[in-house]
């Protein structure tokens, strides 16, 4: 019988067998294009590759002289610490630089409040137009030449600046620098800080590739003597009609002069205040030189104005996240200063669990005994069930710390010894109630520094605490917890010498208070009280509506207290406004 011959066809070979050249081609170009751009001079590092594959960047030393202290137990490990911050921090600035920038976040609970995407891209442009436009740049050095050679402005230049000066004490200058680089990078102009001697040595560079630093040799002669009313001054300008708001869209920038001063201190008044309506920031829009000086944390009033509202919104989904992202992006404390506040967490903070923050400033228009004042602190930290109260009639044990579940310690920063030692002493003397071991720790030292620099070691060292306990009014205490990122109890001030009651109040928000903003409402279009006119604009808790200053702008003495809202006196602070969510 005749049987067909069956002819087997080939098998095609497994997908295996076909695949695994593939993927070890992938696989080799994964791991060596990193590696061969890593070493290829003038190619991004591998940290600059590491964001954008998905990887949280940590650091790692080797060498003993450099290597980071320990974090607390608290914290989380820094193998798995974001210490760009969520891509709020570049990537670009090289460690040895500026080690505070990167180790400074490893002595803090890691931030629930990440920045939003917009936020990050922003910072990203805006680090570019500064590398293209700053101090140093072909931009730049035209943009000098016209504001040295021409009394009116030649048009829209192609890079555009804002200078800030200083004023005051730096609780202040922070708040009022963190609020002058959110306009700048609102409205696309190039941040230039004219450092003042007595900061010197205290800050890191805060953008890669360039300075923030106002070169000397800039045209406008003795910045930090521009007051009120100047003759460059927005409102003077107004009021000699050298300047006009009333068609802000048809002005043309040709016009307008080369700069113009912006007065924003406490004791601003109209014409002044309309910085913060709308046509007049489209008037400002078309001058080159803006120079800015503040002791305010303003940043609240940037909202009232309708043409910035929506890119603060972008920006900050989380309105009362303002100040800790801004401040945590600008402000890093040179080296010499890291030492500082690395060797004081290391000795005397890292073992506790808990951290409590105590920023005490007695206020000499509104004082108080340092007795009452103290009652008050106590009245405040054991009804909050912040501090453990103490048995008056018992002595601590030998081995109470021994036993206790917990550990606290107690950071106190202030001018006036009295109250860590008092408070010091209450706990050295009497057990606490609930058997808990706390510990006061002793001011940090500066030695011979200056004193700018020993408030700002103080303020990172208030940063890093989980509890912050401030006295009201106290900018040095808003820019500590504002870093750190918790609402504070604020201890309410003192009225006719006596000590408040309640004793403190919890802040509905981690914002700085904006101490003086404008008495008129641009949208009403008359005087009113700006508190009410958005609602994540409101009161400051730590200042009674009521409770007005009057303040003479020459002797820097008070003059009357108590005013009602609608009184008008020279230098008076109005209601007091503090971002919420």
């Amino acid at each position: 019988m005749d049987t067909k011959k069956t002819t087997r066809l080939p098998q095609p070979p497994a997908p295996r067998s076909a695949a695994w050249p593939v993927g070890l081609l992938v696989a080799l170009c994964f791991t060596t294009l990193p590696l061969f751009l890593a070493l290829s001079p003038g190619r991004p590092t591998l940290r600059d590759l590491w964001p954008q594959m998905g990887i949280k960047v940590s650091v790692h030393y080797d060498d003993e002289t450099t290597q980071p202290s320990e974090p607390s137990p608290s914290a989380s490990s820094p193998a798995s610490h974001d210490i760009l911050l969520g891509g709020l921090l570049s990537p670009d600035i090289d460690e040895s630089a500026c080690l505070s920038r990167y180790l400074s976040s490893l002595y803090r609970k890691p931030s629930p409040h990440s920045p939003s995407p917009y936020l990050v891209s922003r910072l990203r442009k805006y680090e570019a137009l500064h590398r293209r436009c700053g101090p140093g740049t072909p931009f730049y050095d035209k943009s000098v030449r016209q504001l040295a050679s021409a009394h009116n402005s030649m048009g829209l230049a192609e890079c555009r600046y804002l200078v800030w000066t200083p004023g005051n004490h730096l609780g202040d200058r922070m708040l009022s620098m963190a609020s002058a680089f959110l306009y700048a990078l609102l409205t696309r102009r190039v941040f230039l800080v004219d450092m003042a001697k007595d900061m010197e040595g205290l800050f890191c560079e805060p953008f890669p590739g360039a300075s923030w630093r106002l070169p000397p040799g800039f045209p406008v002669q003795n910045l930090t003597r521009l007051r009120r009313g100047s003759e460059h001054s927005y409102g003077a300008m107004l009021g000699a009609k050298k300047i006009s708001n009333e068609d802000p869209v048809g002005v043309r920038s040709e016009s307008l002069p080369s700069y113009a001063y912006l007065h924003l201190v406490h004791d601003y008044q109209l014409p002044d205040q309309l910085f913060f309506c709308d046509d007049d920031q489209t008037v400002l829009g078309k001058v080159n030189w803006l120079l800015l000086r503040s002791d305010l944390y303003f940043a609240p009033g940037l909202f009232l104005v309708p043409q910035l509202e929506d890119e603060l919104r972008w920006m900050f989904p989380a309105t009362d996240t303002v100040f800790h992202h801004i401040g945590r992006y600008l402000f890093h404390p040179s080296n010499k200063l890291w030492k500082m506040i690395q060797g004081y967490y290391t000795s005397y903070m890292a073992k506790f669990d808990d951290k409590i923050g105590l920023q005490i400033t007695n206020l000499a228009w509104n004082p108080v005994s340092a007795e009452a004042y103290f009652n008050q602190i106590v009245a405040c930290t054991s009804q909050e069930k912040i501090l453990p109260e103490v048995d008056p009639d018992a002595a601590p044990s030998e081995d109470e710390a021994a036993v206790s579940t917990t550990s606290k310690a107690v950071l106190v920063s202030s001018a006036q010894p009295e109250y860590e030692d008092r408070l010091k002493s209450m706990y050295y003397e009497h057990a606490t109630v609930t058997g808990e071991a706390v510990s006061v720790l002793q001011q940090p030292g500066a030695g011979k520094q200056p004193k700018n620099h020993k408030v700002l070691v103080e303020m990172f060292l208030q940063s890093y605490c989980d509890v912050s306990v401030v006295s009201g009014w106290s900018t040095v205490g808003y820019v500590g917890h504002g870093l750190a990122g918790v609402k504070p109890w604020l201890l309410l001030p003192p009225r006719n010498h006596t000590a408040a009651s309640p004793p403190c109040v919890r802040a509905t928000s981690m914002e700085p208070c904006f101490h003086a903003p404008p008495s008129y409402d641009c949208r009403a279009k008359k005087n009113g009280d700006l508190g009410a006119v958005l609602r994540y604009v409101r009161h400051c808790e730590d200042v009674d509506s009521q409770f007005m200053v009057c303040v003479n702008s020459s002797t820097k003495r008070i003059e009357k207290t108590g005013l009602e809202f609608g009184e008008r006196k020279k230098g008076m602070v109005a209601r007091h406004c503090r971002i919420k969510e």
